[in-house]
């Protein structure tokens, strides 16, 4: 099976750090002909293939075009689009305001809806194929009580998948999620050790006692990911893959 991007123009959000700029290194080892990489912090990475780095802010309206209109300013098409960006600030029904609320929204399901039309938008005006991918998340399924309104964006997005894939199989768009749990990134260990003031090694600690005897890395995330953009995951379309060592429903 021949896990390949070639020839392929992939835009990627949330390449910073994490999951997202993980996504961009094994993009451009498996062979992407260019990446426009997006985040609200500026990108700085040396890949094997031509980059167009652009700052944008998703929490505003103007973000999703911005960022659309670069990878078609820069390379003329957009052939593959993974939505990484996010927030995953806590928030539940005791303590959440509307403007919290708005926020979350406004990166997490927003940001995603517009940047799927735009790249949409190019792929059909071209009656060009192209693949979505979205990162999403287990709390989709209903989620832990203090991350409520996280997991109302990311079960907002696992419908738009569905939708997007319905809507767009006959112009040869496929459209997929990935509903990721815990995942070991820098960002989760820095919440949980320094801000949380858990202690170094705490994530580790928890994650050998998982079935793995660690965490879901963004190594595991990036590969998936760039399967689900290559031509290999054809004709898959309109899944929520569960990256996850847990099954949903079981005790």
């Amino acid at each position: 099976m021949d896990v390949s991007l070639s020839g392929k123009v992939i835009v990627i959000t949330g390449a910073a750090r994490g999951i997202g700029a993980a996504i961009a290194w094994q993009a451009a080892q498996s062979g992407a002909e260019a990446l426009l990489l997006s985040d609200i912090d500026p990108v700085g990475v040396a890949l094997p293939c031509p980059v167009e780095s652009v700052s944008a802010d998703l929490a505003l309206p103007g973000g999703p075009p911005a960022v659309i209109a670069a990878a078609l300013g820069r390379f003329g098409r957009i052939d593959g689009l993974l939505n990484a960006a996010g927030l995953t600030a806590r928030g539940s029904f005791a303590d959440a305001d509307v403007a919290f609320w708005n926020k979350m929204m406004s990166v997490n399901a927003r940001a995603p809806f517009f940047l799927m039309a735009g790249a949409i938008a190019d792929m059909t005006a071209r009656r060009a194929p192209g693949a979505i991918v979205n990162i999403q998340s287990m709390n989709a399924h209903c989620g832990a009580p203090d991350l409520g309104v996280y997991s109302a964006t990311k079960a907002t997005v696992q419908v738009l998948t569905k939708n997007a894939a319905h809507a767009h199989m006959a112009d040869r768009i496929r459209v997929n999620g990935i509903n990721l749990g815990w995942v070991d990134t820098e960002t989760e260990r820095h919440l949980h050790e320094v801000t949380l003031g858990k202690g170094d090694g705490w994530l580790a600690a928890q994650g050998a006692k998982l079935p793995l005897g660690r965490h879901v890395s963004v190594e595991d995330t990036a590969r998936t990911a760039v399967w689900l953009l290559s031509d290999a995951s054809a004709p898959m379309t309109g899944v929520s893959l569960d990256l996850e060592q847990s099954v949903t429903g079981a005790p």
